[in-house]
């Protein structure tokens, strides 16, 4: 599914136009980009959490050359799904 098949979905779920589904979804990714860009955690009850994780600087290996490069510290978005989900996902 991607982003056109989801507001299709929402629409038609909500009983909403295409336009204000398209405003919602694009709404709830905005809301919770902001949150985990501040630092902040978003948690879902039933659905999951997502939150953001720090990674520490590391060294690596160029596979072509085989010369050592600093990867530099960085934070990736994480994702937990929830109980909800995963039992819906199960069955």
């Amino acid at each position: 599914m991607n982003k056109n098949d989801l507001v299709s979905a929402v629409s038609s779920n909500a009983g909403l136009s295409k336009s204000d589904a398209a405003k919602a979804v694009d709404g709830v990714f905005d809301s919770i980009s902001g949150a985990l860009s501040s630092g902040g955690e978003v948690r879902i009850v039933g659905f999951g959490t997502f939150s953001v994780a720090n990674r520490k600087a590391t060294t690596g290996r160029n596979p072509r050359t085989g010369e050592a490069i600093q990867i530099p510290a960085s934070k990736q978005p994480k994702f937990k799904a929830g109980k909800g989900l995963k039992d819906s996902v199960n069955r």
